[in-house]
This record gives structure tokens, C-alpha cells and sequence, in this order.
């Protein structure tokens, strides 16, 4: 019997849905007992002994190395500038003068007054306290001279009154000129003594009182006068000049702002833990935005005592900068290295992993190529290597490339990098 075309068609379905269950029934079955275990291919690195250079990061700005707000100590207006921002200059240099007309006055009457303090001085001590010692001590020779010729009138009258040759009045008369001539000298010879000991000393002390006094004032003035007058105390760039010439200066607000920028330095607060680490004098790099690779500095600071407001510990790093390329206020990325730590357990960090709960593991590969992941404790790590506390030992591998894509257990066949990337380059092209 014919069958017809149509028919034909439809007979087909059923057969092709029947196929169709059977390829589905067979892909779902199991593999069967006995067929070869797949291999992965990795890379692996041997645990070893070595060194490591912890690193400690941190964000910070870049500062000046000094800076010098510049503040008049008088309230007077600008009479002249003598810089510019972005000039350069020189530590005692003078960037500005204020008026100062009144305190030139000031100044020139003072000091005429200690000219002519001066001149007393020489006067009191050359000539007028000479001239009083000397008349004191000429006084005391006179009244001796007195004094000696009373005494010898008296012992002579005395002696005439005993022989019954003069009245006792004549006697009495002797006597009391002697009682006056020795009174006289004793007047003399004290005020002489006087003068030695403390008058002579007094007048030089007063006249010396004077002088300073005088020379006080005329410093006063001369320093009234020098404020008016603004110098830079160091090296540098003029950054900020917000006055101009006329306006009014006033005493204790920055009128000029130098910053030496030869150097700059980073700031950074890190914890006290990573501080004890770092040595002043140790190698550091600074990310700038901008510039392709790290700029090298020197670990300058470690403070010796802690933040009381963060607790942590302010380190600084100083980078030279003799052109003026880096520029105060750009915000950088620093990379402190602390001093090398020999010979500990160490890994490469690419084969370094986390597990769900947190805890550092590393596919650690056993007998017969299976790796398995295993829990480890880590120390310090630089860019390169972590130093492993426990967990492995010396002489093991550990998976350091295709860590991510491994499940406890596989089988694995350690592979050369070229071979890695002539495979990964392989199965690029087969796709």
C-alpha cells in the first residue's frame, strides 16, 4: 500500500522526539566507574625561607617642609611691597615696608636723648665725682692740720697754767678750740670714709641708672621703627600676598606667606602596632596623581608620643623637591617600608585566599598533584611575599596562579608560566 507524502511527515515526529529522549536520558546518566579523573593545570610556588619588608600605606597631603605666615607687629598701612606671589626669596630678606614716619621721629629723639645721656655720664664720672673725692679727702688733711695745731696750743697753755704763768681762762679757751678742731675733723674723716666706701660707688651707679634708661628708650624707638619694616625668617615662596600697597597692615594678620618648598612632606597617623615597625631614615614611595611611577623618599619622623585625640602615631616623610615639580596640597598615597624580616616561612600573596568565614587559606598541594585548601596564619606581607606563622611548612607547594577557580580536592599538574599562557593563548584561539 502507498503511503502518502504527508503522511510520511508526520510519521517522523514521533521519531525524532523518541531520539531526543534517549540523547537526555544518556547525557543525565552518570559517568561511568573508572573513567579518568580531569587534571587542571596551575602554577605553583615552593615554601621556603627568606625575607620580607612589611609595608605600612596610608593616604596623606603633601606639605612644605616650612612655611612662614609673615605678621606685622604694628597696625600701620602698606607704604611698599617688594614681592610678588610665586617670587622666590631669601631668609632676612625685606618683602614689605609700612608707613613709619612717626616712628622715624620717634627714634631720632631718643636717641639724641642717650647722646646727650652719654655725655652726663662721661662728665660724672671723669670730672664731678673725681672732683668731690678729692676735695672730701682734702678736707679730712685740713682739719687734721687744725686739729694737730689746737693740740699743740692746748699741751703748751696747760703746761704755762701750771707754772702759774697764764689765767685758766686762757686754759679753757685752748681747750675748746681743741674740742671744736676735733669735732671738725671727725666730720671730715667720716664723710671722707663715706665716699669711699659707698658715695663714689652710688654717684658712678646713679649716673650709670641714667645712661641706661636713656639707651632703653632709644632701643624702644629703633624697634618700633624696624617693625615697620617686613622680613621673610626663611628661604622660600612667596604663596599668598593678600594686601596691596595703601592698604592698612594689621598687627598679628599674615600680610605674606613664604613656604620653602625644596622639600615637601607627608603627614600620615597610622596605628601604633604598624609605627613600631618603621625606623626614621627608612625608604618610602609616593603616589602622585599625574606621574607614571612612585617618587622615592625618607622616613623623617616618628613621633615619640602618641595622638591623644586618635591614639594612633604621626609619621613623616620627606621627599626633595629642588624645581618645584610637587606642589603643597596634593592629596598622595605613601608606602612606608619597615626593616626586613630573614628568614621566616614565606608565600607568594597571589596564593593567599579567604574563606567564607574569614579565615586565610591556601590551596596546598599533596600527594598524588591534589590540592586541598588549607587554613594558615599570616605575619607581615610586602608586595610580593605574606610570611606564614603556621599551617605549612618548608618544602611544600602552594597554588599561586588559577587559585580561585579550585575546589578542595582537585587534581592539579603544575605547569611553567610560558606553558600557562601558550595554553590560556590555545584555548583563546579554539574559541
Amino acid at each position: 500500500m502507498q503511503v502518502p507524502a504527508n503522511a510520511t511527515r508526520f510519521l517522523r515526529l514521533p521519531l525524532l522526539g523518541a531520539l531526543a529522549a534517549m540523547l537526555l536520558v544518556a547525557g543525565c546518566s552518570s559517568p561511568k566507574e573508572g573513567a579518568p579523573t580531569p587534571v587542571v593545570d596551575v602554577e605553583a610556588a615552593t615554601v621556603a625561607r627568606g625575607s620580607v619588608t612589611p609595608r605600612v600605606e596610608s593616604d596623606a597631603v603633601l606639605s612644605p617642609v616650612a612655611q612662614a605666615a609673615i605678621e606685622p607687629k604694628i597696625t600701620a598701612p602698606v607704604k611698599k611691597f617688594y614681592v610678588q606671589r610665586g617670587s622666590k626669596v631669601k631668609a632676612g630678606q625685606l618683602v614689605a615696608v609700612l608707613e613709619n614716619k612717626d616712628l622715624q621721629g620717634a627714634a631720632l629723639e631718643s636717641q639724641g636723648s642717650y647722646t646727650a645721656a652719654q655725655a652726663a655720664y662721661q662728665t660724672a664720672t671723669k670730672t664731678q665725682i673725681p672732683e668731690a673725692y678729692q676735695q672730701a679727702e682734702l678736707n679730712v688733711a685740713q682739719t687734721k692740720a687744725d686739729l694737730d695745731l689746737n693740740q699743740d696750743i692746748y699741751d703748751s697753755r696747760k703746761r704755762l697754767f701750771a707754772q702759774g704763768a697764764i689765767a685758766g681762762r686762757e686754759l679753757d679757751t685752748s681747750h675748746a678750740a681743741l674740742v671744736q678742731a676735733q669735732a671738725a675733723y671727725d666730720a671730715a674723716k667720716k664723710r671722707f670714709q663715706g665716699m669711699q666706701a659707698i658715695g663714689r660707688q652710688a654717684a658712678v651707679t646713679g649716673a650709670e641708672g641714667q645712661l641706661q634708661s636713656a639707651k632703653g628708650r632709644y632701643l624702644s624707638a629703633k624697634a618700633s621703627l624696624a617693625y615697620s619694616e617686613i622680613r621673610t625668617p626663611i628661604a622660600g615662596v612667596v604663596t599668598d600676598r593678600p594686601l596691596y600697597a595703601g592698604e592698612t597692615a594689621a598687627a598679628g594678620s599674615p600680610i605674606v606667606t613664604v613656604m620653602d618648598t625644596s622639600a615637601l612632606l607627608t603627614k600620615t597617623h597610622i596605628a601604633e602596632a604598624q609605627a613600631q615597625m618603621l625606623k626614621a631614615g627608612g625608604d618610602a614611595s609616593i603616589t602622585i596623581p599625574g606621574l607614571a611611577e612612585p617618587v622615592h623618599g625618607k622616613i623623617s619622623l616618628i613621633s615619640p608620643a602618641l595622638d591623644p585625640g586618635s591614639t594612633t602615631v604621626e609619621v613623616w616623610v620627606r621627599i626633595p623637591n629642588p624645581k618645584g615639580t610637587f606642589k603643597p596640597g596634593t592629596p598622595v598615597h605613601v608606602a612606608m617600608d619597615a626593616p626586613a624580616i630573614g628568614n621566616v616561612l614565606i608565600v607568594p600573596a597571589s596564593a593567599l585566599l579567604k574563606d567564607s568565614n574569614g579565615n586565610e587559606t591556601v590551596m596546598a598541594i599533596g600527594s598524588g598533584g591534589v590540592a586541598h585548601r588549607t587554613v594558615v596564619k599570616t605575619g607581615v606581607a610586602d608586595t610580593s611575599n605574606v610570611q606564614i606563622l603556621s599551617g605549612l611548612s618548608a618544602g611544600q607547594q602552594v597554588v599561586t596562579t588559577g587559585v580561585f577557580a579550585l575546589d578542595d580536592g582537585t587534581k592539579v599538574r603544575v605547569v611553567s608560566a610560558p606553558e600557562m599562557e601558550k595554553e590560556s593563548g590555545t584555548a583563546g584561539a579554539d574559541q
